[in-house]
């Protein structure tokens, strides 16, 4: 029997590649993609509510994207349609669990940059804690897509891609969620 790793080859240097090994059989090339968006998975099924559950929820979405490998379609971006898998794993534990409103809490630790003051960094530390606080406020559909967008770094149509929302949709609910932030933080600064 023929093994499904292929040593010899040297790892795919683009998604295409990987993905063309990868239906091809080399669990290694699939390797190189999970190694490549794991960390971004992970933000995404931890910013979106999945919170201490992210491990489990990305190696679900690793799991259903790579049985789904064939159905993927090869002029689409690999990253859209892997973090689309990744929300909609999120919303099923969520949903499941009651815990729409939660984000991670592990995601307000924040790491002073080189040579902050200590005084500094406490005040940053304390404005990302209330800005994720008043980020969690919000309805869970706008604050899905004010995450993909801002704290993702999501561009209009990567977002609308990884919600299933059409461009025009997500435009108004970031409008309306980062109207909403700039009342509570408004609010909280009088």
């Amino acid at each position: 029997m023929e093994s499904l790793r292929h040593p010899r080859r040297s790892p795919p240097t683009d998604d295409d590649e990987a993905i063309a090994r990868s239906l091809a059989g080399d669990l290694d090339a699939y390797e190189v993609l999970v190694a490549r968006y794991s960390v971004l998975a992970h933000r995404t099924a931890a910013m979106l509510g999945a919170a201490d559950e992210a491990e489990d929820v990305v190696q679900e979405a690793f799991v259903k994207a790579y049985r789904n490998l064939a159905s993927f379609r090869r002029d689409a971006p690999f990253r859209p349609w892997l973090l689309r898998i990744v929300a909609n794993e999120t919303h099923n534990l969520t949903r499941s669990r009651g815990r729409r409103d939660r984000l991670a809490a592990r995601l307000t630790e924040a790491v002073p940059p080189v040579g902050e003051a200590p005084e500094e960094a406490a005040v940053t530390t304390d404005r990302r804690a209330r800005l994720l606080d008043a980020v969690r406020t919000l309805p869970e559909r706008e604050r899905e897509t004010v995450v993909c967008r801002y704290l993702l770094q999501l561009s209009e149509a990567e977002t609308a891609q990884v919600l299933g929302l059409p461009v025009g949709t997500v435009k108004s609910r970031t409008s309306r969620g980062l109207a909403r932030l700039r009342e509570e933080v408004a609010r909280d600064l009088i």
